[in-house]
C-alpha cells in the first residue's frame, strides 16, 4: 500500500478523543473540523515529560526517514503503556510541489489527515506569508508617503515571502512605472520557513513575547545610520491581529491515534529549523515522553536545536536519537545513487565516518546517543551485521532497527524500550554549548564552522563583515548565530559527501533578525528562496474522483 493509501484506509478518531487522551477537555479546544484542532496557549503548564530529539546523518537524495522514527517511536512508546505525544514541524507547499512530495512521515507511522497537513492545514503558514508581506506593503508605502517630507532608508533590508519554489522572484524590481506605483526598489523574495516571522513565531514564549519581537523586526537603516524597525513603522497590532490564530500549536493524530502537536516550520538548511518552542512544552505539558524533531542532519538541525532553542527556552533533552540507513551511508561511502539499493560493504563501511561525526558533535552537547536504523527491503542481514557492531561494539551507543514503517506502534517496540531504558540509566548530561554567548559573532561562526562542520577556518567577505559590524554597534553581540547552508555536506559544498575535510567556510553575508534574535550566516551558495527540480512532484499530484493523489 502506498503512504496515501493507509493514510486512506486508517479510521480516524474525532479530535475531541484524541485530546482527552492529553487530559485536556473538548470545550477547551478550537475545532478545524472532525480531526483538527488548534490549542489555547494557556493549556501549557510545567513541562511534566522527558524530552527527546531526533535528528539524522547528513542528508542524502536517498532519504534518511527522521519524521517516520519520530512518528513511530511515539507509537512504539504508547505500545509499550507510555503516554507521548509527538511534536513536528508543519510542511511547506515548496518542498510538496517540488522535491519531497509530502512531509507527514510515511508507511505505517504518519500524522493525519494526511492531505490537509501537507496542504492548507490550518492557515498558519498563509498567516504568516500574508504577515511578513503586509509589514512589505506597509514599509513601501510609509516610504512612498514620506518621501516629500524627506524621509528615506538608505537601505532595505525586509524582503518578501511566498511558500512556492519560484526562483524568477530571488531579486527583482518593485515599483516600476507612473510614481504613483511607489518607489522605484530593488527587492526580492524568500520562501515562507526562512522569514523572520516563522522563526519569531517559532521561538516566541507567549503571545507578549511574539509581539515585543514582532516590534524589534529590523527593516533597514535611514540616511543617518539609525535602524528603523517594525515599532518605528507602528504596524506591530495590525501583524499580531494576522498572527493571533497562527501562533496557537495544532493538534492531529497518528495513524494509530496517538496525538500529535504540528506547528511551525522553518527549514534546518536556511533557518533554524525547529517546530515551535510553544508546540513543544504543550507535548510537554501533557506528556510522559515528548518527541521532536530538528531538521535536516545534526550538523544544521540538531546544532540549532541546542545552541538556539534551548538556549533561549531552558529546554533540555534526556536523549538524542540519530537516524541512519544503510542507503544513506553508502552514498556517503562513495556508492553511485542508483547503485545503493545493491549490497556494497565496503561503500558502507566508508560511510559510516558519516554518523561518526555526527555521533562526535552530539556526544560534545553532553548528549545520551541511540543509533536508529531504518531498514528498507534490500538491505542484507549481513549489512545489518556490520551496522550494529560498529555502532554497539566500536561507537559503544546502543543502536536498534525502527520497522515502524511496515508494522506501526509493533516494529517500533524494540526502539521505545531501549529509548525509554537509555534514559533511565544514562540520561543527557546539562547541555553544554559550542560557544558563549559573550563570544564575538565572528568567534560563534567560526566555532560552529570548526568544531561542529570539521573546517578548518572561516572567511568572511566584505557585505558579511559589514552587517557584523552594525548588528554589534546596535547591541545584537549576545544573539546565538544561524548558519544557512547546504544540507548534503559537512561544508559548503553539495558534492562532498561523507565527512568533507581541508575545506573553509566562506560566509558570504549575514541577515540581522532583531526580532528573532539571532544572526543568520549565508554560507556559500545556499539560496534562501529554492528552484523547482526538472520533473517536479506537482506533475504527479492531482485530484481524480474526489480524492487526492500523488501526495507521499
Amino acid at each position: 500500500m502506498t503512504d496515501l493509501e493507509i493514510a486512506h484506509s486508517t479510521p480516524l478518531k474525532n479530535i475531541d478523543e484524541v485530546a482527552a487522551s492529553m487530559q485536556i477537555p473538548a470545550e477547551e479546544i478550537e475545532h478545524y473540523g472532525k480531526h483538527i484542532a488548534k490549542l489555547p496557549l494557556h493549556l501549557i503548564s510545567e513541562p511534566k515529560g522527558k524530552l527527546i530529539l531526533v535528528t539524522a546523518i547528513t542528508a542524502t537524495k536517498a532519504g534518511i526517514g527522521k519524521t517516520t522514527v519520530s512518528i513511530g517511536l511515539a507509537l512504539g512508546l504508547n505500545k509499550i503503556g507510555k503516554k507521548a505525544v509527538v511534536a513536528l514541524r508543519e510542511p511547506s507547499l515548496g518542498p510538496c510541489f517540488g522535491m519531497k512530495g509530502g512531509a507527514a512521515g510515511g508507511g505505517h507511522a504518519q500524522v493525519l489527515p494526511m492531505e490537509k497537513i501537507n496542504l492548507h492545514f490550518t492557515g498558519d503558514f498563509h498567516a504568516i506569508t500574508s504577515a511578513h508581506n503586509m509589514i512589505a506593503a506597509l514599509l513601501d508605502n510609509y516610504l512612498y508617503q514620506h518621501a516629500k517630507d524627506g524621509f528615506g532608508l538608505k537601505e532595505i533590508l525586509w524582503r518578501r515571502v511566498l511558500d512556492v519554489n519560484d526562483r524568477s522572484l530571488r531579486s527583482i524590481v518593485t515599483g516600476l512605472g507612473p510614481a504613483t506605483n511607489g518607489l522605484t526598489t530593488q527587492a526580492g523574495f524568500d520562501i515562507t520557513p526562512a522569514s523572520e516571522l516563522m522563526a519569531i513565531l517559532c521561538l516566541a514564549a507567549d503571545e507578549a513575547d511574539l509581539r515585543r519581537r514582532i516590534e524589534n523586526i529590523l527593516l533597514g537603516y535611514t540616511y543617518e545610520g539609525k535602524p528603523f524597525t517594525v515599532r518605528d513603522l507602528g504596524v506591530a497590532g495590525s501583524i499580531m491581529v494576522l498572527l493571533k490564530d497562527a501562533i496557537q500549536p495544532n493538534l492531529v493524530q497518528t495513524t494509530e491515534n496517538t496525538p500529535a502537536v504540528v506547528h511551525g516550520g522553518p527549514f534546518a538548511n536556511i533557518a533554524h529549523g525547529c517546530n515551535s518552542l510553544l508546540a513543544t512544552k504543550m507535548a510537554l505539558s501533557h506528556s510522559e515522553y515528548t518527541i521532536t524533531e530538528a531538521g535536516f542532519g545534526a550538523d544544521l538541525g540538531a546544532e540549532k536545536f541546542y545552541n538556539i532553542l534551548c538556549r533561549k527556552s531552558g529546554l533540555q533533552p534526556a536523549l538524542t536519537v540519530i537516524v541512519a540507513t544503510a542507503q544513506g551511508l553508502k552514498m556517503h561511502g562513495g556508492v553511485a545513487l542508483d547503485a545503493i539499493k545493491k549490497p556494497n560493504m565496503e561503500g558502507l563501511r566508508k560511510g559510516l565516518e558519516n554518523l561518526d561525526r555526527h555521533v562526535q558533535n552530539l556526544r560534545s552537547f553532553g548528549q545520551s546517543v541511540v543509533v536508529v536504523f531504518n531498514r528498507f527491503a534490500t538491505d542484507t542481514d549481513e549489512e545489518m551485521a556490520l551496522l550494529r557492531h560498529h555502532c554497539e561494539a566500536e561507537l559503544g551507543l546502543p543502536f536498534v532497527i525502527n520497522n515502524a514503517y511496515a508494522e506501526g506502534g509493533e516494529g517500533a517496540v524494540e526502539m521505545a524500550q531501549l529509548v525509554v531504558d537509555t534514559i533511565e540509566k544514562h540520561p543527557s548530561q546539562p547541555l553544554a554549548f559550542t560557544y558563549a554567548d559573550d563570544d564575538t559573532i565572528q568567534r560563534k561562526i567560526e566555532r560552529v564552522a570548526q568544531q561542529i562542520y570539521g573546517a578548518e577556518g572561516v572567511d568572511f567577505a566584505k557585505p558579511a563583515l559589514n552587517r557584523i559590524r552594525l548588528a554589534e554597534a546596535h547591541g545584537m553581540s549576545a544573539f546565538p548565530v544561524c548558519i544557512a547552508k547546504t544540507q548534503f555536506s559537512f561544508s559548503a559544498d553539495a558534492k562532498q559527501y561523507g565527512v568533507a575535510k581541508n575545506f573553509r567556510i566562506q560566509i558570504k553575508d549575514v541577515v540581522l533578525n532583531a526580532g528573532a534574535e539571532m544572526i543568520v550566516a549565508i554560507a556559500g551558495e545556499i539560496l534562501r528562496m529554492p528552484g523547482l527540480p526538472r520533473d517536479p512532484q506537482a506533475n504527479h499530484i492531482d485530484y481524480v474522483d474526489g480524492e487526492i493523489i500523488g501526495l507521499s
